[in-house]
């Protein structure tokens, strides 16, 4: 399902226009699908997101919500205090501990609309021996190995230009660097039919440390960049389990840990 972007309607042709609905923006289904995103379901998924995770997030589905909703209220298709998503199910945002690590999911009507790591890191005690943080590029070989057979796709090039980004300083993609490997990489799997035949990250990220021309130790302000950026780019909004976003997350959550 191709995802449309909210457009700036025509005020001369609002009435020949079709509200931003649900099915545009997110992978939804049934009665959801045909709803439009109205202003008060925006408000009411930014204050679950503030309620959970203490802000709303700038590429998150509340601010994929408020967009679409505002779009559809300078039309004139919905009113400014019209809620389409009622119901004890409505908008909701829970967080989850698994594995050490802290998942978020939003949904709607229970249709999960957004599912990613949270790269924010709990305090605890000091170890006696405080080892190496873990940089940039040991955090993206950790993905090649803990998500291995995963095809290179586009969310997963934006992740790991974040990631290089944030290592080097450099505000661009550099050539030859990781980053321009895994954009070859996904643009070649885009045009490749058999899934053995694909590259995967393991292919383009087990010598990420040698492709870095610098580096440095993961923080949470990395690891949030590194998630925003992986789920921005993935057309269900979620990060990959063991993924680069993941990766990152937890070497942030490692560092933080030894250092407190």
């Amino acid at each position: 399902m191709s995802q449309q972007q909210p457009r700036r309607p025509k005020p001369d042709h609002s009435r020949d226009q079709e509200p931003i609905k649900y099915s545009d923006v997110f992978n939804v289904t049934g009665e959801l699908a045909s709803k439009p995103i109205a202003p008060q379901d925006a408000a009411a998924m930014q204050s679950a997101e503030a309620r959970v995770l203490g802000q709303t997030r700038k590429s998150g589905p509340a601010a994929v919500m408020e967009s679409a909703a505002a779009a559809n209220e300078r039309a004139g298709l919905v009113r400014h205090d019209q809620a389409n998503v009622t119901g004890d199910e409505g908008v909701t945002v829970t967080k989850t501990n698994a594995g050490g690590e802290t998942w978020i999911t939003e949904a709607v009507e229970g249709q999960v609309v957004g599912q990613y790591i949270q790269p924010e890191v709990p305090a605890v005690n000091n170890p006696s021996v405080t080892p190496d943080p873990i940089t940039v590029g040991e955090a993206l070989e950790t993905a090649a190995l803990s998500a291995a057979d995963k095809a290179v796709e586009q969310s997963d090039v934006a992740a790991i230009q974040a990631a290089e980004r944030r290592a080097t300083g450099i505000n661009e993609t550099l050539p030859g660097g990781v980053a321009a490997e895994a954009q070859c990489a996904a643009t070649r799997n885009a045009r490749t039919m058999r899934f053995e035949d694909k590259t995967t990250l393991s292919d383009v990220l087990s010598d990420a440390t040698t492709m870095l021309p610098r580096d440095k130790a993961v923080t949470p302000e990395d690891a949030d960049r590194v998630v925003a950026a992986e789920l921005r780019n993935n057309p269900y909004m979620s990060t990959t389990p063991g993924g680069v976003a993941a990766s990152m997350a937890a070497a942030a959550r490692l560092n933080q840990n030894s250092t407190v």
